[in-house]
């Protein structure tokens, strides 16, 4: 069996906790481990390789995630822009062979019964040696309005329905024979392309013309952006599964949540005595029911009185404060900061690169202050801007920097200057860590404005 974790999404609905250069899938939510991690090792149980799909912003990020749970036998397939899970899923399976069973799992959900999830895969696979399009159905644990549904009798779909209204959705609960849509799907890679290709012609030709076009390295699969625009968007259920003759359903109870609002993460996290998911950094006077969450680099108190029912969402640069009962209204939030054009939904408080990490101190009218970590062995890109200068301080270890023709070796507590305009890389050859401040000064500072000339990483402008 190979796993195929589709990593693509944004997690909007989880902001600000989530952002577009680290989404929730990535997030250490839950211990030691994200979900994405937390996903790749159950299923490494059961699995032989695995297949991710992702955009290329996060490929870095996923890779570096797999490497700290020790996990081999990868490979990547990026895509420069979403086109919803039909696209993702078929990409993939056009690089197996026919007969190679797929297990399709989204890297953003939450398992928490192992054990019934093993049992329910092993059916599913079942399922699938003999033809079948396999998805997981989740027995409900009451009527949610927010899921889709599957009516099944027995291990046979009838049909497929929408997310309910809250009587509607009662009546399913009732009813007995409706599972919630988890999303987990199982089958043989060429039943699904053929299925496909039977439904969905045109976007089928689409990605079989996109995979014969794509750039090939190693393990590693990168989608052209003009042939990844060619595919129509769509999801697997309109696209085959609600279409198809061959769906099959494994009813399971596995401990399965989305977390697709605060509310539902509420559920999920441990909680004190009155209620209050637990933060150690919490000081409560008669408060009950929140959600409490705080940054976790950050020694700053989040004390509250008579509150209940209530979400605090403390991070760095940004504090979401709101009833639980809102938790949906997050999404109508993202899309009024997308109007401003807010930086706030794409930049986390530290941003994982393929040669290190960046943290944003401080920043102001015509400047910007950066923490920058360079692993050893690694180097940024030969790059330059147009609107800002910059100052870097070594504070450990040595740069090798290049600023124009001259390369300079800069230690710990001294500072080299580079124009705007100046082609420069910073470079760390040594066996520590390299750790510099960076002080921006400009008209713009913005993450947009860099010119790449060469990049070890393969990284466009």
């Amino acid at each position: 069996m190979i796993n195929l974790i589709l990593c693509g999404g944004a997690g909007t609905r989880l902001w600000p906790i989530s952002r577009t250069l680290l989404p929730k899938q990535f997030v250490k939510i839950f211990g030691d481990h994200s979900l994405f991690q937390r996903i790749a090792i159950v299923n490494g149980g059961f699995c032989s390789k695995q297949c991710i799909v992702s955009n290329a912003e996060q490929y870095f990020l996923a890779r570096e995630q797999l490497q700290a749970i020790s996990l081999d036998k990868t490979s990547f397939m990026l895509e420069p822009i979403g086109r919803n899970t039909a696209p993702a899923i078929a990409l993939a399976c056009l690089d197996l062979s026919p007969n190679d069973i797929v297990l399709v799992s989204p890297s953003d959900h939450l398992i928490r019964d192992a054990e019934s999830y093993s049992k329910a895969v092993k059916r599913a696979g079942e399922l699938a040696e003999l033809g079948n399009l396999v998805t997981f159905g989740l027995k409900p644990a009451g009527p949610e309005t927010g899921y889709g549904y599957i009516e099944a009798s027995g291990e046979s779909v009838k049909r497929f329905v929408e997310k309910p209204d809250l009587e509607t959705a009662k009546k399913y609960i009732a009813d007995g024979n409706f599972y919630w849509n988890s999303g987990i799907f199982c089958f043989k890679a060429g039943v699904f392309l053929s299925e496909l290709n039977e439904y969905a012609p045109a976007m089928f030709n689409a990605c079989k013309e996109a995979r014969q076009k794509a750039a090939t390295e190693d393990s590693l699969v990168r989608i052209h952006h003009e042939d990844m625009m060619n595919i129509p968007s769509d999801s697997i259920d309109y696209a085959v599964m609600e279409k198809s003759k061959k769906v099959s359903v494994v009813p399971c109870s596995i401990g399965w949540s989305d977390l697709g609002s605060f509310e539902s993460l509420y559920k999920e996290l441990p909680h004190d005595i009155e209620g209050n998911t637990e933060y150690h950094h919490h000081t409560s006077i008669n408060s009950k029911n929140c959600l409490i969450m705080g940054n976790p680099t950050s020694n700053r108190e989040i004390a509250t009185i008579d509150l209940e029912n209530m979400m605090i969402v403390d991070t760095i640069d940004a504090l979401l404060v709101a009833p639980l009962s809102s938790s949906q209204k997050v999404k109508k939030l993202v899309d009024s900061l997308k109007e401003k054009h807010s930086d706030l939904l794409h930049t986390p408080q530290t941003v994982i690169r393929p040669w290190g990490t960046y943290e944003v101190i401080d920043e102001g009218e015509r400047f910007k202050v950066k923490c920058i970590c360079v692993n050893p062995g690694e180097r940024l890109s030969l790059q330059k801007h147009m609107h800002r200068s910059e100052h870097w301080v070594v504070v450990s270890g040595m740069a090798t920097a290049t600023i124009g023709e001259e390369t300079a070796y800069v230690r710990p507590n001294e500072s080299i200057y580079i124009s705007a305009g100046t082609l420069h890389r910073l470079q760390n050859e040594g066996i520590m860590p390299l750790i510099i401040i960076e002080v921006q000064v400009g008209e713009y500072n913005g993450e947009d404005d860099i010119i790449r000339m060469d990049d070890d990483y393969k990284r466009h402008k």
